[in-house]
């Protein structure tokens, strides 16, 4: 080994081989552009990550508040629930079609029995008037 002193400076010249500058040129060029390969790949990871943070929170939201009913509802549902609403309001008229029948049930049951009585009379009066016409002497 020698003991020279290594001599760095402005102007100290360097020789090198025309391969070897050019390899060293190369390798940095490859280094740059794997370096910013590698940012970009992690920018897409990072952006992708985000989209699926929002997409989650969104979900989230979704499946906690869509059957508190917080959200709205779909249009068939909607058109479902006028429907059911007017199947409510006919089987309202239906009950209400239906307890004035029972009332009319029990009016016509109290005429039935009336009308019996009247005509029970009606024959109890007849049976008199014949009664009278034979005693006056008309039928003796």
């Amino acid at each position: 080994m020698s003991n020279k002193p290594l001599n760095i400076g402005e102007e100290v010249a360097v020789q090198m081989p025309m391969k070897t500058v050019a390899s060293l040129i190369i390798i940095v060029a490859l280094g740059t552009m794997g370096y910013f390969q590698i940012i970009e790949r992690l920018n897409v990871a990072d952006t992708r990550l985000q989209i699926m943070e929002k997409d989650l929170e969104e979900n989230t939201e979704f499946r906690i508040k869509w059957p508190r009913g917080q959200l709205g509802s779909l249009p068939a549902d909607s058109e479902q629930y006028m429907m059911l609403e007017d199947l409510y309001k006919t089987t309202d008229k239906l009950s209400e079609h239906i307890d004035s029948m029972a009332l009319n049930k029990v009016n016509i049951e109290f005429l039935t029995k009336q009308m019996e009585k009247v005509l029970e009379d009606i024959e109890e009066l007849k049976d008199g008037a014949r009664d009278m016409h034979y005693k006056n002497g008309n039928g003796q």
